[in-house]
């Protein structure tokens, strides 16, 4: 009887390998069977009406609904809103136009407009701009309505150090890009936590090794990062102890111009970004599944 039970414990310990083992392969399987971008989509232009192509557009974010679009175009932070299922013609924000903004970024609940500029800070001459490009933000008030620009405080914004491509999640986690800021000689991606009431120390992320990485968009539940790096836009997906290493986008995508920029809609279908030579923003359908727990869910 000792042999049959050990044959028998033997046997069931065979099976439960195997099938563990094909759990594994196919559980990896699952997780590259649909790539980000499918091999029959193609980039287009995105337009609306009025608007000339080839233009100046850049860095687009969507409210919460999909129905009102903030970009930059020129220099300055424009809004259109979607009338009749169309976009129409952009027109200047009302805190923006007289110093050089960009890189808006609508938080997630739609509050909050993250955005980059030059403008003096406060208890500063009013009359000329600062060296800096940093971060501001303005908050909704109602309807069209937002509050007067307000500069980020330490430690995101440091004084001399320049800051662009701001992105927020639904969490209030910040994602932005430095050029020679403590731990980073070059361009780096950042990552700093909303602690309530203030944000906590920027991190240093490493997407791409000790590349360059430049305008990080975060997903709205953390879940994966996209960014530039080396001219091409990559993936990065969270994971327990940090971020998985950039994967690059297909070719349809990475075609050898420059790309920068990205941004996917609120209803994660759709990625928008510029490229060297386009004559206007780009957009492509986009398939993303998150290849670990989101950092929502913990």
């Amino acid at each position: 009887m000792t042999n049959i039970h050990f044959l028998y414990w033997l046997l069931r310990e065979a099976v439960l390998g195997v099938i563990i083992t094909w759990c594994t392969i196919f559980s990896s399987f699952g997780q590259s069977v649909r790539p980000v971008i499918s091999d029959n989509a193609k980039p287009v232009v995105f337009v609306q009406a009025g608007v000339p192509v080839p233009n100046d557009e850049s860095a687009p974010s969507f409210s919460p609904d999909g129905k009102t679009l903030f970009l930059s175009d020129s220099d300055r932070i424009c809004i259109s809103k979607m009338v009749n299922g169309k976009w129409a013609k952009p027109t200047v924000a009302p805190f923006s136009g007289h110093w050089k903004d960009w890189d808006s970024f609508i938080s997630p609940d739609g509050k909050r407009l993250f955005f980059v500029s030059n403008r003096p800070l406060e208890g500063m001459p009013q009359d000329k701009p600062q060296k800096n490009n940093q971060l501001w933000y303005t908050d909704r008030l109602s309807g069209d309505r937002w509050t007067a620009p307000r500069h980020l405080a330490a430690p995101v914004n440091l004084n001399g150090i320049n800051d662009y491509a701001p992105a927020v999640s639904k969490s209030g986690t910040l994602c932005f890009c430095s050029r020679g800021r403590v731990g980073k000689k070059g361009m780096g991606a950042y990552y700093v936590k909303w602690l309530g009431d203030h944000y906590d120390t920027p991190k240093l992320l490493a997407l791409n090794g000790d590349n360059d990485v430049y305008d990080p968009f975060i997903a709205p539940d953390e879940s994966y990062i996209i960014f530039s790096s080396d001219h091409c836009l990559y993936i990065s997906y969270h994971k327990e102890n940090g971020w998985t290493t950039g994967e690059k986008l297909s070719e349809q995508v990475n075609n050898g111009k420059s790309n920068n920029s990205p941004y996917v809609s609120p209803d994660g279908k759709m990625l928008y970004y510029s490229q060297e030579d386009a004559p206007g923003i780009l957009m492509v359908p986009v398939n993303i599944e998150p290849r670990f727990k989101s950092q929502e869910s913990r």
